[in-house]
C-alpha cells in the first residue's frame, strides 16, 4: 500500500532535488496512518519538522504535488472507453484552529478553505485518480454581495470555477482521443456560460450531464406569466409522457439514509433563453432527462431531477444512461467523506494557508487511493491481492483475521479486501451491505502496523 501511493509521486519535479525525494517520505509516511495528525504520523521530531519545511517551501505547490498525479490519472483514463469527469466543491472549516491568514466561508463567523475537485471515475464508479484540485477562500469585504456578483462577468464570479472545469475536461478528451468523455456535476454547475461553452466554444468538445437549479424560460409564450411571460422548461417536460419507471439506489447521504426509489422517467430536447444577466449570449439546446419520485417518504429527500444533457436520448437505453452517469457523481461525495472522517483534514494544525493547501494536496492523493482500492475490489474482483498489496501486507492480514494457516497462493482481491475491511471493524454477516471506505481506511491503518511487524519478525519474510 505504501509504495503504491509514493508511485504516484514518480517524477515530481521541484528547483531542489531534495524536495522531490522528501515529497516521497512525507506522503508515504501520511498514508500509512492517514487518520494521525502530522506529527503523530512522521518519525520522530526530525521527520515532523522536515514536513513543516517542506509545506512551508515557497517552492512547493498543491499542483506541483499534485502535478505526477494527475498525469498517472491521464494514464489510467486512457485505458478505458469511457471517462466521467465528476466535479464538487466542499467547505473545510477550520474555525475553531484558523491559520494566521485564514479568510472566510459562508460569513464572517467561519473560517476557512472551499475545496474544489474534478474526479475521473469509470461509469462503474472507479476512482482513477485526480484531474484538478482547486482552493479559493472569500475575503471579508466580499461577504453578503450576492445579488452584486450575479451582474459581473463570469471570470470574475466565485462559480467560474464550474466554466473552469469545462474546460479542463476538454482538455483531458485530447489527452484521451479514444474515449468518450462526459463531465458531471450537480445544482451548482448550473451555469449557463459552460452550455454555450460546450455548444459554441472553440474547446475541443465533450459531453455534460448536470443537473438543474434553475428552471429557465424556453421561447413559447405563456400568457399565465404576464405579456412577457415564457414557459419553463420544468413545465414543457413535466407535461411530456413518461417513457419508463425503473428502481434506483440513493446512497446515504447527511440528509437521508440509504434506500431505493421508485422512479417516473420523463425525456424532451428543449431549446432556452440565457438569463437577464446574460441577454448577451446566445439561445442553447439541449435535451433534458426528468426523473421523479413515486411514492416517496415525503419529507425533503424525494427524488425530482432534472437533468441537462448533450448525451443522445432517442432510446430508452440512452435515457437510462444519462440518470447512471450522473448517479455515478456520489464518487466525489465519497471521496470529501474520506478526506474529512477518514484523513480528518479538518483537523491539521498548521500556521499558514500556503502550508495547509500543501498538505491537502497530499491528502487528496491518500484519500484517492482509499476510494480506489475499495471500488477497485468491486470491479476487478478477480485480480490477484499482490496487484495492489505487498507480501508482508497481505500475509499479515491473513494471520490477523483468520488464524489459519498461510496459504501458499495470494488470495484474490476479493477475498483479501473482506479481511482487510473486517480488520477495520466491518462485520462480514450474511446479508450485510458491501463495506463502505470506512473500513478500508481503518483497516489499511493497522495494516501497516501489522506488515511493519512481520517484516522484522517473521523468518519466512
Amino acid at each position: 500500500m505504501g509504495e503504491g501511493i509514493v508511485d504516484e509521486l514518480e517524477g515530481i519535479h521541484f528547483k531542489d532535488k531534495r524536495l522531490a525525494s522528501r515529497s516521497k517520505r512525507i506522503l508515504n509516511a501520511l498514508a500509512q496512518n492517514p487518520e494521525a495528525s502530522v506529527n503523530a504520523a512522521c518519525d520522530g521530531w526530525s521527520d515532523t519538522h522536515a514536513a513543516y519545511r517542506f509545506f512551508d517551501n515557497k517552492s512547493v505547490s498543491p499542483e506541483e504535488i499534485l502535478k505526477p498525479h494527475c498525469e498517472a490519472t491521464v494514464r489510467r483514463a486512457q485505458e478505458h472507453s469511457v471517462i466521467l469527469l465528476v466535479q464538487d466543491t466542499t467547505e473545510l472549516d477550520y474555525t475553531d484552529h484558523p491559520q494566521q491568514d485564514a479568510k472566510f466561508l459562508a460569513d464572517r463567523h467561519h473560517r476557512g478553505i472551499y475545496m474544489h475537485a474534478q474526479l475521473a471515475v469509470t461509469p462503474q464508479k472507479l476512482s482513477l485518480g485526480v484531474v484538478a484540485i482547486d482552493f479559493h477562500e472569500r475575503e471579508l469585504e466580499s461577504l453578503g454581495k450576492s445579488k452584486e456578483r450575479k451582474t459581473w462577468a463570469i471570470e470574475q464570479k466565485e462559480s467560474f470555477r464550474w466554466l473552469t472545469g469545462y474546460r479542463r475536461a476538454c482538455e483531458f478528451g485530447v489527452a484521451c482521443p479514444a474515449a468518450q468523455v462526459v463531465m458531471v456535476a450537480d445544482r451548482e454547475c448550473d451555469i449557463y456560460d459552460i452550455f454555450v461553452d460546450a455548444q459554441e466554444g472553440s474547446h475541443s468538445r465533450v459531453d455534460y450531464v448536470v443537473r438543474a437549479h434553475e428552471d429557465r424560460s424556453t421561447f413559447e409564450r405563456d400568457p399565465s406569466r404576464g405579456k412577457m411571460g415564457y414557459r419553463k422548461v420544468r413545465d414543457e417536460v413535466a407535461e411530456s409522457k413518461v417513457l419508463v419507471e425503473r428502481t434506483i439506489e440513493l446512497v446515504e447521504t447527511p440528509k437521508r439514509k440509504a434506500r431505493e426509489a421508485r422512479v417516473e422517467i420523463r425525456a424532451i430536447t428543449v431549446k432556452v433563453k440565457p438569463p437577464h444577466a446574460r441577454a448577451y449570449l446566445p439561445s442553447v439546446t439541449y435535451n433534458v432527462v426528468y426523473v421523479k419520485e413515486i411514492g416517496g417518504p415525503n419529507d425533503g429527500t424525494d427524488v425530482d431531477w432534472l437533468l441537462l444533457t448533450t448525451l443522445p436520448i432517442e432510446t430508452l437505453a440512452e435515457i437510462q444512461l444519462v440518470i447512471d452517469y450522473y448517479l455515478a457523481r456520489w464518487a466525489v461525495e465519497i471521496y470529501f467523506r474520506i478526506l474529512k472522517t477518514g484523513c480528518r483534514v479538518e483537523d491539521i494544525l498548521l500556521e499558514t494557508t500556503h502550508r495547509l493547501k500543501n498538505c491537502l494536496a497530499m491528502y487528496a492523493i491518500i484519500a484517492w487511493r482509499v476510494h480506489y482500492l475499495t471500488y477497485l475490489n468491486r470491479t476487478c474482483p478477480t485480480l490477484p491481492c499482490t496487484a495492489v498489496f505487498t507480501t508482508s501486507e497481505w500475509k499479515s492480514v491473513w494471520k490477523i483475521v483468520t488464524r489459519t494457516n498461510i496459504p501458499k497462493k495470494p488470495p484474490l482481491l476479493s477475498e483479501f479486501m473482506v479481511l482487510l475491511s473486517q480488520l477495520g471493524g466491518y462485520n462480514n454477516r450474511p446479508g450485510e451491505r458491501p463495506f463502505g471506505p470506512l473500513p478500508v481506511w481503518v483497516g489499511i491503518r493497522r495494516m501497516m502496523d501489522f506488515a511493519i511487524a512481520w517484516e522484522a519478525f517473521c523468518e519466512d519474510t
